[in-house]
């Protein structure tokens, strides 16, 4: 009771002297807050709207074999690499997006006559895709609006120096294997895409080579599709020790994941143009507080841009990130370079040792110019054997020469002919072809594409 009573009287004592309640640990004469007030002071969660925005390329590649012949058939395709909003996968991989063939076009004149003359009397058409809605794995649809790039049957990962990468420093190792099982998701996911084996695409390759054939959207073909709409995935909360780095600088040889906002083509390119990237992916510390969330921008500048020339000279480009800019505003300098990229095998790309790019060339170019126009010279000799000429000409140089020409379809038509000027004229096109497309013409272009078609960039960035 006594002790009860001594209680009050601080109590009473306190509300006289400044009119709040102490705590029950406080001294007689000391005037605090109660505890429960202390606790209401501190810094509540920050609450986090989970926003796709419009612009954000889904990555999907076509897990069914689909035949293009008309308009508004069905198409599906799994999504290969998971999509952020701020520091959560909200599309993650394996998610399926649906949708349909909206038109096929009509083959260009031009481009009819040429696959005439190469023995392929059913040349591809041009098509374009529509993705509508996007199954979750939990089978929650979300409808989309989307705009969908040409599609990439084979993509390839490039890296910074080719084998010299492997050279990487511990901590870029460190970070590479923080991703390690994502990328085993991604490479699981295409797998089963990928499903038919080698036999399959011999079989393929050699319909290919068939004068009549159908067009179909292959198994594993890549596309990039761009939301043309948000998408509201809710809202979740972050702790205030979860925040506390986010904005800060990217340690040394941090590798951030980000696809360029603007197509940059050494076509066009100058010396000087600003660039921005757009971060895919969230990018943690080693103690995994997040430094910079998805949708972070990545700014910087076009250091080198050299057209492709005549004479088969071929493009080159290289372009330096210097900051990075989150969506709540924090600026942070840095430095950085392309240290990977996805893209079409059929460009041609290769990065340096400092993240430039060059179109290159395949050096078979020079076995099929040099086979081309050892064929055409033999054409031109009759064949002579046991003293008899056969002005018709060898048979295997006859089928040789219409390979080389119009594939197998120059083939039959050289051998039904048994004509050595008919084996000549194919043999001499197949010849001045080859020589004109491996040497005279003019190169490739180093492209990096916009949002939908563009292959994520992974940079390099350093203090």
């Amino acid at each position: 009771m006594s002790t009860r009573t001594n209680r009050v009287i601080r109590t009473d004592r306190c509300l006289r002297g400044c009119g709040e309640i102490p705590r029950e640990d406080a001294l007689p004469f000391l005037c605090a807050p109660p505890t429960s007030e202390i606790l209401a002071h501190e810094e509540p969660d920050s609450v986090i709207l989970l926003n796709v925005p419009a612009g954000t390329t889904l990555r999907v590649a076509v897990d069914q074999k689909v035949r293009i012949a008309k308009p508004g058939q069905a198409v599906s395709a799994k999504v290969t690499e998971p999509v952020y909003a701020f520091d959560q996968a909200v599309i993650p991989a394996g998610s399926v997006v649906t949708g349909r063939v909206t038109d096929i076009d009509a083959v260009p004149a031009k481009k009819k006559v040429l696959s005439y003359v190469n023995g392929n009397f059913s040349p591809s058409h041009e098509y374009d895709l529509e993705f509508d809605s996007v199954i979750l794995p939990g089978g929650e649809r979300r409808k989309i609006a989307s705009s969908v790039s040409p599609g990439i049957a084979e993509a390839v990962h490039l890296v910074a120096g080719g084998a010299n990468a492997k050279k990487r420093n511990a901590a870029a190792r460190a970070a590479q294997n923080a991703k390690q099982e994502a990328e085993t998701r991604v490479h699981d996911t295409l797998d089963e895409i990928k499903a038919p084996g080698k036999m399959h695409r011999l079989r393929e390759m050699l319909l290919g080579q068939s004068p009549y054939r159908r067009q179909y959207l292959e198994p594993g073909t890549r596309f990039y599709v761009s939301l043309n709409e948000q998408l509201d995935f809710g809202e979740t909360t972050r702790t205030a020790e979860q925040l506390a780095q986010l904005g800060k600088a990217p340690a040394s040889d941090s590798i951030l994941h980000a696809r360029f906002a603007e197509q940059v083509s050494s076509a066009t390119a100058q010396r000087g143009n600003a660039i921005t990237a757009v971060l895919t992916e969230p990018l943690f510390s080693q103690d995994r507080h997040l430094l910079l969330p998805a949708n972070s921008r990545i700014e910087g500048e076009v250091i080198k841009a050299k057209p492709a020339r005549k004479l088969h000279h071929n493009g080159d480009l290289r372009v330096i990130f210097s900051r990075i800019e989150t969506p709540e505003g924090v600026i942070q300098p840095m430095q950085g370079s392309v240290e990977g990229v996805e893209a079409d095998r059929r460009a041609g790309l290769r990065l340096d040792d400092e993240g430039g790019a060059q179109a290159t060339d395949s050096k078979t170019r020079y076995l099929s110019t040099g086979v081309a126009l050892l064929l055409a010279a033999a054409a031109s000799h009759p064949d002579t054997e046991h003293g008899t000429t056969d002005a018709a000409g060898d048979p295997s140089v006859r089928a040789g020469a219409g390979v080389s020409g119009s594939g197998i379809t120059g083939t039959v038509i050289s051998l039904a002919a048994k004509s050595q000027p008919v084996s000549m004229a194919f043999a001499a096109y197949g010849a001045g072809a080859s020589v004109y497309n491996n040497f005279l013409s003019r190169g490739k272009d180093v492209v990096f594409v916009k949002k939908h078609a563009a292959r994520d960039r992974v940079q390099r960035a350093t203090r």
